[in-house]
């Protein structure tokens, strides 16, 4: 199994759903992917809830701040990136176009984060690890694997990602510029960049995990029958493997991908 203990920095690090009815999407991923949920109180009001695979860390999930909905924003998953210093890294952003939520900020018992906006409108976090080393699971069934950044503009994005995380892009299989690219971190790969022409209309920008499967077809029509709806239909890709889009039940969208291997 591999160490855990200390994810390289630029890697993704942990998901975290913001949704309008917790209860609802508990109730949801545990059923489709046989999580388990740990509700954890983190103030007046407030539960954090943890969700682990084979009791290891893979998610969490917190209800959405009234302003949040006020302001339309829908229920989402947010990918935390790894970083040795959140300071530095908001500091970066800001050098290279990005909008920085917030100042970084200390999450009692766990480290120190901040959310960020990137240059062509994309949303991600920034974690330093403290007594929290993020996902204890990765790229196993049921597990998160891999993540793609939709943006309608990938030059500035690359830009700005590798500035601020030293990522690397190369074409995939085919070789074509214009095809999908991929992110390595430190020699390794670790999501990619689909052709900007595969950002619908009036969707911003955004970031979408991949949770793996075995069977991507049958993982999809279960999540339909949990109330899920199928955005994208199972489809192969580049002769890697399978993979589908859905929105959860409260509208947060996530991949499945079972690998063809």
């Amino acid at each position: 199994m591999p160490n855990f203990d200390k994810h390289p920095a630029g890697n993704f690090v942990w998901f975290e759903l913001s949704t309008n009815d917790q209860a609802a999407a508990k109730s949801f991923y545990t059923s489709l992917l046989g999580w388990e949920a740990q509700d954890m109180p983190m103030g007046p009001g407030m539960i954090y809830t943890i969700l682990r695979l084979k009791g290891r860390g893979t998610a969490g999930a917190s209800t959405m701040k009234a302003e949040d909905r006020q302001v339309g924003i829908p229920p989402n998953w947010l990918m935390y990136i790894a970083v040795e210093n959140a300071d530095a890294a908001v500091a970066s952003a800001l050098e290279h176009g990005g909008n920085p939520m917030s100042p970084a900020f200390d999450v009692p018992g766990v480290g120190r984060m901040a959310v960020i906006q990137d240059p062509a409108g994309a949303i991600f976090a920034v974690f330093e690890p403290g007594q929290h080393h993020g996902v204890g699971i990765f790229a196993e069934p049921g597990a998160f694997c891999w993540v793609d950044l939709q943006t309608s503009d990938r030059d500035i994005s690359a830009r700005f990602y590798g500035a601020l995380f030293g990522w690397k892009f190369s074409p995939g299989r085919d070789k074509d510029p214009d095809g999908y690219l991929h992110i390595s971190n430190q020699g390794a790969f670790i999501g990619g960049l689909p052709p900007e022409r595969t950002l619908q209309p009036h969707v911003p920008p955004h970031w979408m995990a991949y949770i793996q499967t075995t069977d991507c077809a049958a993982q999809t029509a279960k999540a339909e029958q949990l109330g899920a709806r199928v955005l994208v239909p199972p489809m192969a890709v580049e002769d890697t493997g399978h993979i589908s889009v859905l929105a959860d039940p409260q509208g947060a969208v996530f991949a499945l991908y079972a690998p063809s291997h």
